[in-house]
Formats: C-alpha cells, sequence, structure tokens
C-alpha cells in the first residue's frame, strides 16, 4: 500500500448510531474500524500477557480479562500508523461504572504504551483522582513489572517518586503517576496522557486551562493520545466533564465528527429514568466486568442498604455502579418543582421579551455574602395567557472562585455563557441589580407597591441605591423573611411548573440551581435551603420564591413614572 493511499483521520468514522440496540444486546460498543492490525495484535499481545499483582495467583490478563477490554485495547493501539508515525484516532473516553478495574486496567495501558512507544524520551502521565489512588495505580504498574522478568529488565519503578523510568538507550521513557494537582500537571508535555476519574479531575483549579495544555502538546506529538477511564459524577457534569462528556455523546451519536473514540457504558436515558436503573437486567449492560471485578449480588446488597440510609446515598449507587447521570430527575431529597422544570422552559424566552409581553413584573433579590451567590429574579405575568414567565440572575465575587473551587468551574461556564456575573466588587453587583429594577420601572410594570421583594438582611447597600433612583423602602421595597415563610411560595411554585402556568427561559444557571435543591419537610412546612445544598449554590432559585411572594397579591402595574411614584401605600410589610 502506498503512502498515499493510507487512511487520515478525517475518515475514520467512529461513530455509533445503533448504540442503544448493541447495549441492551450486550453487544461490543466500539465501531468496526480500519485497525492497523500488526500493531493492534501486538500491543493486545503485551496487554495480555501482564499478571495482576492483587489478585490470587496472580493471572493474566488473558485469562481474567474480557473481550470487551481487547477490544478497546487493540483500539487504542491499533489506532496507530507505522508507516506515518501519526496516531489515526487522538482521544479516547471509556465511561465505565466503579467496580470494572478502572486503575488497574489504567496502569496496564500505560506501561503497555511505554513498551509500544517509538518517541526517545517520550513523557506518559497517569492522572489520578487522588494521591492514594495515585499510589495504588502505581503498586499495580509496578506489580505488573516486578511479575515479569523481561518487563523487570527493562524498567526502574521509583516507588518515592511514583516514576517508572524504561531503561532503553536507544529509546528512553518515563512514566509519571500523579494526582490531579495543577502544579504537577500544569506545564508537562507528555506524548501520552491518561485520567483516571475525569469528574474528580474537573474539579482541578483551571483545569478547562491545564485540559488545553493536554491537548496542545498532541498537536506537537502525532504518535500520542489522550485516555480518559472514568465512571459518572456523584453530582451534575459540570466544567470539563460536562464539556467532554457532551462530545463524547455527540461523536458517538453522529452529530459530530471528531479524533476520538467514545466507549460510554451508560443507559439509554428512556431506561435510566423512573428508577428503571433498579432493574437487574440492566446492570450487566453498563458493567461489562460484572461477576469478574463486580458482581450482581454486591450491587443488589449496595441498593439493599442504600434503601435504608436514604436518598442520597441511592442516588450515588446509581452514579458510581450503574453510570446514571445525576440531575434533576436523580438527586437525593430533590425538590418537587424539579421534576417539571425541564418541562416548562420556552425556548426564545429572555427578559427582554418579558418586558415586551407583560402586563405586570415584580423582582426580588438573595443577596449573598463575600463567599456566595447573589441571586436576582423577575416575574411578569403575561398579559394574555396570565402565565407566569421567569428570569434570573447571578454575581459572585471573583475570590469565591478560590474559595468555592469544586463549583468554580461551573461558575466559570456560566460566566461564559453570560449567565453570571464575576465582579472585583460588591458595588458592580448592586450597580446590575438596580439597573434591572429601573428597566422594569421604566417600562411602567411595577406594581404600585411591593415590586422589589429582599431579604432582609444584608441589603443595606442594595437599598440605599435603590432609593437613590427614588424607589422607597416600605413602599416600592419590601422585605420578605426567610426559611419557614417561603414555604407557601414553594409550594405554590411547584403546583405552578406541575399545571405548567409558569414559564421559563430555560437558563442553564437554574437548571444547575434546581438541580442542586433540596427540601426539607419540617411539620406543615417545606424548606429549601442553602444548608441543605451545601456547597452547591441555589441563590437564584430562593430570588425566585421571594418574588413569588409578592406575585401571589395578585399585583397591578402602576403604570407610568408619576403613577409609581405618587401612589400611596396601600400594604405595611
Amino acid at each position: 500500500m502506498r503512502t498515499d493511499d493510507l487512511p487520515t483521520p478525517e475518515v475514520w468514522d467512529t461513530s455509533l448510531p445503533d448504540w442503544k440496540e448493541r447495549i441492551v444486546n450486550r453487544r461490543p460498543l466500539i465501531p468496526d474500524l480500519p485497525l492497523f492490525d500488526a500493531v493492534a495484535e501486538k500491543a493486545l499481545a503485551i496487554f495480555k500477557r501482564l499478571r495482576l499483582p492483587d489478585v490470587i495467583g496472580n493471572p493474566t490478563f488473558a485469562e481474567a480479562g474480557d473481550d470487551w477490554i481487547f477490544d478497546f485495547v487493540r483500539a487504542v493501539f491499533g489506532s496507530y500508523d507505522p508507516v506515518r508515525k501519526v496516531r489515526m484516532i487522538r482521544e479516547f473516553l471509556l465511561l465505565v461504572p466503579k467496580g470494572n478495574a478502572k486503575t488497574t486496567y489504567a496502569a496496564a495501558i500505560i506501561l503497555v504504551a511505554a513498551i509500544m512507544n517509538e518517541r526517545p524520551h517520550a513523557e506518559l502521565m497517569l492522572i489520578a483522582p487522588s494521591q492514594k489512588i495515585a499510589k495504588r495505580a502505581f503498586s499495580q504498574a509496578a506489580g505488573m513489572i516486578r511479575l515479569d522478568e523481561s518487563l523487570s529488565a527493562m524498567f526502574d519503578p521509583k516507588a518515592y517518586s511514583n516514576e517508572i523510568v524504561k531503561l532503553d538507550e536507544v529509546v528512553p521513557s518515563k512514566i509519571q503517576i500523579v494526582s490531579a494537582d495543577p502544579s504537577v500537571v500544569t506545564g508537562a508535555m507528555a506524548t501520552f496522557t491518561l485520567i483516571d476519574e475525569t469528574h474528580e479531575f474537573s474539579k482541578m483549579s483551571k483545569a478547562a486551562d491545564v485540559f488545553a495544555e493536554i491537548k496542545g502538546s498532541l498537536g506537537k506529538r502525532p504518535d500520542g493520545f489522550l485516555l480518559q477511564i472514568t465512571t459518572q459524577s456523584k453530582a451534575p457534569p459540570t466544567g470539563v466533564w460536562k464539556s467532554e462528556l457532551t462530545i463524547a455523546r455527540k461523536v458517538r451519536d453522529g452529530e459530530m465528527r471528531r479524533s476520538m473514540l467514545p466507549v460510554l457504558y451508560e443507559l439509554p436515558p428512556e431506561m435510566a429514568k423512573d428508577d428503571g436503573w433498579r432493574d437487574r437486567r440492566t446492570w450487566g449492560m453498563v458493567n461489562p466486568n460484572l461477576n469478574r471485578s463486580v458482581t450482581e449480588d454486591y450491587i443488589a446488597g449496595e441498593i439493599e442498604k442504600a434503601e435504608i440510609d436514604g436518598p442520597h446515598q441511592m442516588a450515588l449507587i446509581a452514579s458510581q455502579h450503574l453510570n446514571v447521570e445525576i440531575g434533576q430527575g436523580l438527586n437525593a431529597d430533590r425538590w418537587a418543582g424539579a421534576l417539571y422544570w425541564a418541562k416548562n422552559a420556552v425556548p426564545g424566552l429572555t427578559f427582554e421579551r418579558m418586558l415586551d409581553e407583560c402586563d405586570v413584573m415584580v423582582a426580588a433579590g438573595d443577596v449573598g455574602g463575600a463567599d456566595d451567590l447573589f441571586g436576582f429574579s423577575a416575574i411578569g405575568r403575561h398579559r394574555k395567557s396570565r402565565n407566569w414567565l421567569v428570569w434570573c440572575w447571578a454575581w459572585c465575587l471573583r475570590p469565591v472562585l478560590e474559595l468555592r473551587k469544586s463549583i468554580a468551574p461551573k461558575l466559570e461556564e456560566l460566566a461564559q455563557l453570560g449567565q453570571l456575573g464575576i465582579t472585583d466588587t460588591a458595588a458592580e453587583q448592586v450597580e446590575a441589580a438596580v439597573e434591572i429594577c429601573c428597566r422594569i420601572r421604566d417600562a411602567g410594570l411595577f406594581p404600585k407597591q411591593a415590586g422589589i421583594g429582599l431579604d432582609p438582611h444584608g441589603v443595606a447597600a442594595l437599598v440605599d441605591a435603590l432609593e437613590e433612583e427614588r424607589f422607597e423602602l416600605g413602599k416600592h421595597i419590601v422585605p420578605v423573611g426567610q426559611g419557614y415563610k417561603l414555604s407557601g411560595a414553594i409550594k405554590g411554585v411547584e403546583r405552578r411548573l406541575f399545571d405548567g402556568r409558569m414559564k421559563h427561559g430555560g437558563q442553564e444557571l437554574m437548571t444547575w440551581c434546581v438541580g442542586n435543591a433540596k427540601a426539607e419537610q419540617r411539620g406543615n412546612n417545606v424548606y429549601v435551603t442553602k444548608e441543605a445544598a451545601g456547597v452547591a449554590k441555589i441563590d437564584p432559585l430562593i430570588a425566585l420564591f421571594t418574588g413569588a411572594i409578592l406575585m401571589d397579591g395578585n399585583p397591578e402595574p402602576a403604570g407610568n413614572l408619576d403613577d409609581f411614584l405618587s401612589d400611596p401605600v396601600l400594604v405595611a410589610r
């Protein structure tokens, strides 16, 4: 075959449009690819020869493995063109539940990559989610070397640094096994990078920038690859993980062409919803190593235990052992309104459209502390349908990105979408909130009284700024009690969403907040609190409940500015 006749990356179609049928029937999730068979078989032979260091009898992967992982190894290494020294598939994403020997397979694959590597002084990096798992991955790789006489002569494992040096005068190389630490990962120029648990990696400070560096290095090393082996996240996907998962699904579904092979062991959405994942018949579909490294009885026992421990534990079992994506449909102690939130989204609904189509509007705010979000909402009543229309905003101070590192990627994502403002001062947030109120007033939509509802705590600066714009405290600006005092609004919003009488713009900001919301029943009252939601934020949702208190009074618009400013106070709060 002439070099000109060899396939190029553009020709390799890695989509799998029939993936749902395949996963239900437990068929391979790797499409037919024009692999370089000699390279693929050599790599697979090396992989099968490796021994499991932590299993009784130290069986080889050939004895203990299964076809699904053998097919994956063939695809990873068989995509390398040995003539042009170019890898036809540059990225791989294997989504497989906990208990399917991910870390062990990761250690074996990075070891095979070092043996197969042809680049002198190549760097290979395995990034683990924690130091503990990095140590385990190193121990697995070092154990495989120790159990093979020829590999013991080829490699020098250094336990103190988690490094494995390939002792080759012609093609020396080095494997580094590290935890997801930006000080270690940033600036690395690895030829081969393997990430264990991408959803944990995405929580790392500036994860998106580090990912860009890793992928950028592949442009200079066409023989390299980026391989991700991960379970689903324990919370709604966010940041880099959400981006990578979205791209992988689009490639799998044929909606995007990319030099990536996604192998995603997840149930079709229609099978996962309504607790469909609890059906034992589905477990083997997403657990390719079922009854090898993880057993059906073990999963059943974990589910049985979770039924005692509560919804939160059940959600963890579903995400970790069955790859069910955590979201509005699966969230421990979820707020009931979350079940109906998505169906009430109206594409194209914006704040500007609300100004045109509503006959009255109110605004409300939930002003957090310096390490919190400032949530703000506007609720309008459509002049024809009488449905409530909703739009929300949020702001945070820049230090929040450091103080709340676990949600920093999500905040940055929302900022890029233009749905969250990251500001240097609190004054900028106040100014933005006041501008929203002025736009509602100038459109003649504020009610004659009680048009701005605020949590009475921590709002002095906002009230001062509103008064400068001739909004009066006690007349236009009213305090709205929080906690149990919002219970009626919470239940009312739930019913409006259920009946389809509340519509919103489908903002990602609110999808996130609603997904974070957890409800507590105390007596006859329902609480949706920041404390219950933990570090995951719900402030704009609380602002929505606060505004609902005002809208429940069925307000009438004041009309023009003169009417707005001259009407007497009718309601004392």
